[in-house]
């Protein structure tokens, strides 16, 4: 059974940064497609970004393009997620998810094993 820890999140200003990361407990990471998704309150879960198991290919909502960065070490079996000029609505839980199908979608459904989530809170 894979699984999946996240840490990194907390309260940070609006424009601050964090780094997310998301340890996965496999030998190997090498075969996973990795995602990030965020619920904020009274919402549905949303993809974040995602990357392939090589690293080489990445997706983004278009909320987070130009100001989220997605990376991988499998060296390290980690998976990280650079957030900067966070903005208020940026304020949910944040879930990494793990995949074995050759996908870099950002649909929930397609992610079969999940870490329990951790909280991101943007405000002054």
């Amino acid at each position: 059974q894979l699984q999946l820890v996240e840490s990194g999140g907390g309260l940070v200003q609006p424009g601050g940064s964090l780094r997310l990361s998301c340890v996965v407990s496999k030998p190997t990471l090498d075969y996973y497609t990795i995602g990030w998704f965020r619920q904020a309150p009274g919402k549905e879960r949303e993809g974040v970004s995602c990357i392939s198991s090589s690293g080489t290919r990445t997706t983004y909502a278009d909320s987070v393009k130009g100001r989220f960065t997605i990376s991988r070490n499998n060296a390290k079996n980690t998976v990280y997620l650079q957030m900067n000029s966070l903005k208020p609505e940026d304020t949910a839980v944040y879930y990494c998810a793990a995949t074995r199908l050759s996908t870099t979608s950002l649909g929930v459904r397609q992610y079969d094993y999940w870490g329990q989530g951790m909280q991101v809170t943007v405000s002054s």
